[in-house]
């Protein structure tokens, strides 16, 4: 007896949702016919899939196992479908997401070889992390611009390009500038525009001022690099970031560059997964990426 995909589908929604209430709701069937529609896998299968802990359900190993393979089956299905449709329009589609953190100049860098194509479109999405992680992971983004790499305890195998490296300087107005001034004495007399604290350049900075032996004044903690960007104009302090995010205020002087800091450089990566059928417009991206460092 052939494998029913209903049955498979329904297992899958259950086994994410680790609950049968919230699987019906969302299947919009009753709870007694999808605890029937489970059974009747189990026995499809000769495996137990989940075992009960209180109010919970949880997948044993027989369970990961048919997950795994379901959510390869039902992503596939997803991508077949994505991939015709794609094939019956005159443009073809790009969708990148980026981490609303992320430098809008390396964005634009990055997506230039593909702006202002007649025969393309790109749709850009920017959220937090684990946002476009689950959207990179449900098909609905082909590409992950981060500074950070995901997580290796994912159960989806992620290809991960180091696509660009930049220094990370002290940058503000010119009234900061101080010729001369050493480091450590710097970063002690004036306040400081930060990123967040989950940023690696975060961590990188605080290690720095610790063998410096200083306690910055922090004015601000921004985790949005536009913010960033206003709040140094504004002559908040001094931001620490890489030069690519205040490029045009560095070339009309509205701010300067005042001094690199010594082993701070900030990362930035292109995460997608294998696909059966890779959206050609990645691979013509990455490579031209490769070609041209945008460092």
């Amino acid at each position: 007896m052939d494998l029913n995909y209903h049955h498979l589908r329904y297992f899958q929604v259950v086994a994410h949702e680790g609950n049968l209430t919230r699987a019906a709701e969302r299947l919009n069937v009753a709870q007694s016919a999808l605890s029937s529609q489970i059974r009747q896998l189990e026995q499809r299968l000769g495996q137990q899939l989940f075992e009960r802990r209180g109010r919970a359900l949880h997948l044993t190993e027989a369970g990961r196992i048919a997950l795994d393979h379901a959510d390869s089956i039902f992503s596939t299905g997803r991508e077949l479908v994505e991939t015709l449709r794609q094939a019956s329009h005159a443009r073809r589609v790009l969708r990148v997401g980026a981490m609303a953190t992320l430098s809008r100049n390396f964005q634009l860098q990055f997506l230039k070889p593909l702006l202002g194509r007649a025969d393309v479109e790109v749709i850009l999405r920017s959220a937090g992390a684990e946002e476009l992680i689950l959207g990179l992971e449900g098909l609905q983004l082909d590409l992950v611009l981060t500074n950070q790499p995901p997580a290796g305890d994912r159960l989806t195998s992620f290809v991960v390009h180091r696509l660009d490296e930049q220094p990370v300087s002290l940058i503000g107005a010119s009234v900061f500038a101080e010729p001369g001034l050493p480091l450590r004495e710097r970063l002690a007399r004036h306040p400081l525009v930060l990123p967040g604290r989950s940023s690696g350049v975060r961590l990188g900075f605080e290690a720095l001022a610790d063998s410096l032996g200083v306690f910055p004044q922090i004015a601000a903690e921004v985790d949005d690099m536009a913010m960033m960007r206003l709040l140094v104009r504004e002559g908040a302090g001094l931001a620490v970031i890489p030069p690519i995010v205040v490029r045009d205020e560095l070339a009309s002087r509205a701010l300067i560059e005042i001094e690199k800091l010594p082993g701070l450089r900030e990362a930035f990566y292109g995460v997608h997964i294998q696909r059966r059928f890779p959206n050609p417009l990645l691979r013509e991206l990455l490579d031209r990426a490769t070609e041209m460092p945008m460092g």
